[in-house]
This record gives structure tokens, C-alpha cells and sequence, in this order.
């Protein structure tokens, strides 16, 4: 029996575009209060116990045993056997890959990442300081659903940003090990690696065990338990963000060939069944291609049904009036990855403004950000990019503001901080202004 993928397909002359169009976007990303009642009974514990919970815990759900902790971190002589081990193509290509997430993020760092000061003419000093956490800790999927990627993409900026301890965290169901991902730590520049996972390993990380290390932010991807955790303790530390399923949607005026295209959607559709592929175009016969494509590539794909499953559940293929209105629709839904496959991408980029990343041009597939191309494949979903951005250096530095006032400056604005102040009814806000007036003295 052959797998059949049939997308929505909408067009938005239908009168009931906006109704149908708005049931194809929802998803619920609230957690099943069976995970959150779990979830908060570990965390509980892991607070409570430390290192014999993490041991209980890894134990029982991921199989691995271990009489201390110390025996699940992994070495740096590991890590390093792992990159060593591996076939010539994949150290180079992981090396490559690498190089370019720094540079990037260097650059990034470069632009916007400094402290600054200036002086007003009374002397008075006003700026901010930027400084790096001091140790954070990243997230990792391990065993058969290894993404040595989300290695590099975490930990690569906090290095850049000078983030001083970067622990790892990646559980290894059966003991079952990717030296892919052991390699990455090792290039990306790991501190700590331990094979822990799951809601314990979030715990572990956010209050500190005998042995693993209390952080001051966790970032990465993981599954519905431990987005929860991190929800939880999110206030004691910081986090990156609680990702959705993965999203894409492309732009097309049908110059693109549409065996690409159809491939681009498949990109994401494999992630999971609640991954979102959306194609927008104001070429019906092209629409009409696209599906031609998807059925011919998805019986080929090892994760056909996974992808059938995505595209007939959540896929869309929308037929619009105009690449205008492609792109006024594309800015409602706040795509994580927004593909402008088109002649002149040019042309549409100032028109879009939210995206957690746009991808310029038919060549620019988006599995090219998801690995190699520099930015940061950590984006935001379900619609956040409204509001949020990309992981990047900035989320492994936090600003301090520096405030100097000379004694000349402290005559003008001690007199309005007084004014305010007693406004307020806070008369030692007001004193303390005050004294150091001339006239007081």
C-alpha cells in the first residue's frame, strides 16, 4: 500500500479562506498534566536528593547504570576519542560546520556585544557593561535521535561570548553513545559532559548536585518532559526558550524547480508528525507541480510516513493573489524558517518582518541553516518570532548598567530625583539626593 502525503489546499479567494486557514496554524502547546505533575515530582526530588535522584531517575528511564554520578560524565579524552574516531568526511565536515557558527556568532559579538560609556558635560558618566555568564548549561538529544548540530549551535555562541563553564547534558538510552555528538562537544569546546537526561538532567543543571554543577541558563531542544522542566524552573535560572514543532514556509513564484521545493517541505514535515510545511504561491499550476512531486519523492523517503503524516495533518499549499500577499500572510504566521524561493528574493525581504530566519533564493535550502551556513538554527516557533530571536552571543551575556555621577551632575538631578521621590512618598530616596546637595551641606 503506497504512502499518500495530501496537504491543505487552500486558496485565498475562497470565502472561507480565514476560517480554514486559522484551524491549519493551531497547535496547542500546553503540556498533558499527567508530564506536569511528573515533572514537578522529579524536580522535587532532584532538589531534595541530588545525585542519587539524577542515578535513580537515568536508571530507570534510560537504562543506564551507574554506582556515582562521576560515572556518567564523559571525559575529555572521550570526547576527543570519539572526534578522533570518526571517518575523515565527518571530522572535516564537522570542523567546517563549526568554523562557521563561530565566525558568525563572532561577528555577531563584534557588532552589538561591547560595553559603551559616554560623559555628559557636567562629567557625569552613564553606559553599560556587558560581561558573559558565568556557566551555562546545554540540552542535548542523544541516542538514536542525535543532533550533533544542536551541539554546535549552543554551545558555540556561549564560548564566543566568553561564558566561563559550559556543562552538557545528553542522555544515552541503553548506554547507546553518538560519537557525533561526543565529537561535537569536543570541537564546540564542552567544559563538563554528562550522560544524563530528561526532566532529572534539567533539575540536576538548574539546582546543582554533589556532582553536576548548578547553572545560571539552559538552552536545547528536548521532548514534552523536558520543556516542562524548564518551564519549571525558569525565575532560579534562565532559558533559552520552550520550542513548538518545527516550521517551515516558503515563498515561491514558481521559478524554482518544484522537486526542490517539494523537498524543502519534506525537510521539515520528517522532524514529527506535528512539524509544520507550508507552501505559499500565486501560480496555481505550480501548486499543482509541487503536489505532482511530493507524490512521486515520498515513497522514496525513509521517513515517508512521519512525513505523510505532518503534511496531511498540518501541511498547506495556499494559492495566493500576488507575492504581496504571500508575504503579508507569511508575517502572520511568524515562521521559524521562511524560505523566499524566488528569482529576485530581494525584491520580498523588505516586505518580511517576522521570521526566525529567511533564506534568500531558490539555492538556500533551509537544511543549509540547519548545519553549516553560520546563524543559529535555534529559532523561535508558533509564531513567536513576532516577538523573540534567534539564540545567539546575546543570550550567553547579560548587561549591566554603569552610572557615575560627578559632583556637578549630582546638583541637577539630585534636585528632580527629590521631586519625584517625595511625589512618591519616599522620603529616604529623597534625603539620600538631598545630602549630597550643596546646599545641604
Amino acid at each position: 500500500m503506497s504512502i499518500k502525503a495530501t496537504p491543505l489546499r487552500l486558496s485565498t479567494a475562497q470565502t472561507d479562506f480565514e476560517v480554514r486557514f486559522k484551524e491549519r496554524l493551531h497547535w496547542s502547546g500546553e503540556t498533558d498534566a499527567a508530564i506536569e505533575q511528573r515533572v514537578a515530582e522529579i524536580l522535587a526530588d532532584v532538589q531534595k536528593r541530588g545525585d542519587a535522584a539524577v542515578l535513580e531517575y537515568t536508571a530507570r528511564f534510560d537504562g543506564v547504570q551507574g554506582k556515582t554520578l562521576q560515572d556518567l560524565e564523559l571525559t575529555q579524552a572521550e570526547l576527543k576519542a570519539a572526534f578522533d574516531g570518526l571517518p575523515a568526511a565527518q571530522r572535516e565536515a564537522l570542523q567546517a560546520a563549526a568554523q562557521r557558527v563561530r565566525s558568525y556568532h563572532e561577528a555577531q559579538k563584534r557588532a552589538n556585544g561591547e560595553s559603551w560609556s559616554y560623559r555628559d558635560a557636567d562629567g557625569t558618566l552613564l553606559g553599560q557593561k556587558v560581561t558573559p555568564l558565568d556557566r551555562v548549561g546545554i540540552y542535548v538529544p542523544g541516542g538514536k535521535a542525535a543532533y550533533p548540530s544542536s551541539v554546535l549551535m549552543n554551545a558555540i555562541p556561549a564560548h564566543v561570548a566568553g561564558v566561563g563553564e559550559i556543562i552538557m547534558v545528553v542522555p544515552t538510552p541503553r548506554g547507546e553513545k553518538n560519537p557525533l555528538v561526543l565529537a561535537a562537544a569536543y570541537v564546540a569546546g564542552v567544559t563538563r559532559a554528562f550522560t544524563i537526561g530528561g526532566a532529572q538532567a534539567v533539575a540536576a543543571l538548574a539546582y546543582g548536585t554533589a556532582t553536576v554543577p548548578g547553572v545560571d541558563k539552559i538552552t536545547g531542544p528536548g521532548n514534552a518532559y523536558v520543556a516542562s522542566a524548564k518551564k519549571h524552573v525558569f525565575g532560579r535560572v534562565g532559558i533559552d526558550m520552550i520550542a513548538g514543532p518545527s516550521e517551515i514556509l516558503v515563498l515561491a513564484d514558481g521559478s524554482t524547480p518544484a522537486d526542490w521545493v517539494a523537498m524543502d517541505l519534506f525537510s521539515q514535515a520528517e522532524h514529527d508528525e506535528l512539524a509544520q510545511s507550508i507552501l505559499l504561491c500565486p501560480d496555481a499550476a505550480y501548486i499543482d507541480a509541487v503536489q505532482r512531486e511530493i507524490d512521486r519523492l515520498l515513497g522514496a523517503m525513509p521517513r515517508a510516513e512521519i512525513i505523510a503524516k505532518s503534511l496531511t495533518g498540518r501541511g498547506a499549499l495556499i494559492h495566493t493573489r500576488s507575492m504581496e500577499e504571500a508575504c503579508a500572510i507569511s508575517n502572520r504566521i511568524a515562521p521559524e524558517h521562511l524560505e523566499v524561493s524566488s528569482r529576485d528574493p530581494q525584491k520580498w525581504e523588505p516586505l518580511l518582518k517576522h521570521a526566525g530566519a529567511i533564506f534568500l533564493g531558490a539555492y538556500t535550502s533551509e537544511s543549509l541553516g540547519d548545519y553549516c551556513a553560520g546563524p543559529n538554527h535555534v529559532l523561535p516557533t508558533s509564531g513567536t518570532a513576532r516577538f523573540s530571536s534567534p539564540l545567539g552571543v546575546y543570550d550567553f551575556q547579560k548587561r549591566s548598567s554603569l552610572i557615575e555621577v560627578s559632583e556637578a551632575g549630582a546638583q541637577s538631578l539630585g534636585r528632580i530625583a527629590s521631586v519625584l521621590a517625595h511625589g512618591e512618598g519616599l522620603q529616604a530616596h529623597a534625603r539620600a539626593a538631598e545630602m549630597r546637595l550643596k546646599d545641604a551641606r
